[in-house]
């Protein structure tokens, strides 16, 4: 795994049988899924959560998401999933995230996050905490 930055991340993912279709062949949507997790665990890295933002009235939402599949990933496939930071504005910040096998890259996908106050429901500026360890990448 690499070491995380406020920018980057990467994660390592095996892929399981609850991952697949009937033939062994990763479905769609559950690239999204390690996208998701490679941010949330981004977040653990610099010392924040999904639930501490809920507890503190901020929720992160997926606002616009792009995505290209290249090839197939299968049944036991050690794959590692990337997460960076290409753009930060005040209430929404924007990832490009790949997922390889080895060397070779099957997905591509430009994710972009807004920042919604719970209550309202509504967009509001990165918390203090979140924003601070944005700028510093």
């Amino acid at each position: 795994m690499s070491v995380p930055t406020a920018a980057s991340y990467r994660l390592p993912l095996r892929v399981y049988m609850e991952d697949t279709d009937a033939g062994g062949i990763v479905y769609y949507v559950n690239y999204l899924k390690f996208m998701e997790r490679a941010r949330s665990e981004w977040l653990r890295e610099l010392g924040l959560n999904q639930q501490t933002l809920l507890d503190e009235g901020t929720q992160l939402v997926v606002y616009r998401l792009a995505c290209d599949y290249a090839k197939p990933a299968c049944l036991d496939d050690a794959l590692e999933i990337s997460a960076r930071v290409t753009s930060v504005g005040r209430c929404r910040m924007t990832f490009e995230q790949q997922v390889w096998r080895a060397e070779e890259l099957l997905c591509t996908a430009t994710v972009e996050i807004a920042c919604l106050s719970t209550e309202r429901l509504r967009p509001k500026a990165w918390p203090s905490a979140l924003k601070i360890l944005i700028q510093a990448s």
